[in-house]
């Protein structure tokens, strides 16, 4: 096989805006920010730095309980027993004893509004490969890795203060799109303000997110603070069509959190345009082909690509179209050949598959002695690449 790395440079034939995006100036230690709608990042800050993420990590611990509600290994109804670690936990709790047994349900609320730790136990030590805490945590950090959560680890279940219990936003981020995309029935649960256990727990009974009340969409995840994590949140808000998420990790106050998860909400719907970049049905570059039955095929996008792009300025942006090239013949319609690498000013580096348009079969012998000639008269008319 003759194969060289090729490029391609063009400019999008769509005037969309390109001018460098005020960045969020945030005071966040690690911060993320992306469009779900369009999968367009708007803030990337240490966003694969590992960090101690508090309660944040109860998102996996809800997650893999999502999981098992959807396989049948448990029921909402389901009343699960409470063990002595589970009540040795402080911090943020259900105050729930070894007396109790506790619907799942009430244990993901209590997780959910509560943040209780006790409850985040209780469903580790039924969930369990072996019955213990210990043991889903490292089924936590599997299933985490399954899921491209590459710089998560897991020591408990509840994101309490642990050697080597680590999330990066990044990662939590992937979370909570995965938590939203897949267990719609359940998503709406992040969005309760208030829920009372038994009345134990009067002076726990409010959700910690400050962005619920504000009516500016937001209707989840969850937040976190411990000592050495300071204040963090996962958050969501929906306006329109569009859906964002964002982490924050490492602020300094309830305030500061506050402030900065309402800032980051506004500015992400405030200041971008969606604007379709490319058609699905559109070649927007071709690629060269080794022993086809035709020299060239289209690349296409899987789909319609949108996204978000700063409002202020109006000029063409710049996409880079890489392929390894030529593609050897056969090729099949639909086909991932190419990435569109494209660079808007302000934000991160954005990558998209391209597929061929149509499928090309392999040349007959004509073309496959042409192009062994092409190579032995190397010398004399140049590189065959080009006579393909």
């Amino acid at each position: 096989m003759l194969s060289s790395l090729r490029s391609s440079v063009l400019t999008l034939g769509l005037a969309v805006f390109a001018l460098p995006a005020n960045a969020f100036d945030t005071t966040a230690r690690a911060a993320y920010v992306v469009d779900q709608t369009t999968g367009t990042v708007l803030l990337s800050k240490e966003a694969d730095q590992p960090l101690p993420p508090a309660s944040m990590s109860k998102l996996m611990t809800l997650y893999v309980a999502f999981e098992a509600l959807r396989d049948g290994r448990l029921t909402l109804d389901e009343t699960l027993p409470v063990s002595e670690n589970a009540m040795s936990y402080g911090g943020s709790t259900m105050f729930l004893n070894t007396q109790d047994r506790v619907r799942v349900e009430d244990l993901l609320r209590g997780i959910i509004v509560l943040s209780g730790n006790d409850a985040c136990v209780v469903i580790a030590e039924a969930l369990s490969p072996d019955g213990t805490e210990a043991g889903f945590a490292r089924y936590m950090t599997q299933r985490a890795k399954q899921m491209g959560m590459d710089n998560s680890n897991f020591a408990n279940s509840n994101g309490w203060p642990a050697a080597g219990h680590m999330m990066s936003v990044h990662d939590l981020a992937v979370l909570a799109n995965h938590l939203i995309s897949d267990f719609p029935e359940y998503y709406p649960l992040f969005a309760e303000e208030e829920f009372e256990f038994d009345g134990r727990a009067p002076s726990n009974k409010r959700n910690r997110n400050p962005l619920l009340k504000l009516g500016i969409g937001a209707d989840g995840l969850k937040t976190g603070h411990t000592q050495e994590a300071g204040y963090g949140l996962v958050g969501s808000a929906k306006q329109g069509d569009r859906r964002v998420i964002f982490v924050l990790s490492g602020l300094d106050s309830t305030g500061t959190r506050a402030e900065e998860a309402e800032a980051v909400v506004n500015w992400s719907f405030r200041n971008f345009i969606e604007r379709t970049v490319a058609n699905a049905d559109t070649p927007i570059a071709e690629a060269k082909i080794w022993m086809g039955a035709q020299k060239t095929v289209g690349l296409v996008p899987q789909e319609d690509l949108s996204l978000l792009f700063p409002v202020l300025g109006d000029k063409n942006i710049e996409a880079e179209v890489v392929y390894d090239g030529p593609v050897n013949a056969p090729i099949e319609k639909g086909q991932k050949l190419a990435e569109l690498v494209i660079k808007p000013e302000g934000l991160p580096e954005i990558r998209r598959p391209l597929v061929a348009s149509e499928s090309v079969p392999a040349g007959g012998f004509v073309v496959r002695m042409m192009t062994v000639g092409g190579i032995v008269l190397t010398d004399v008319i140049g590189n065959p690449l080009d006579a393909l």
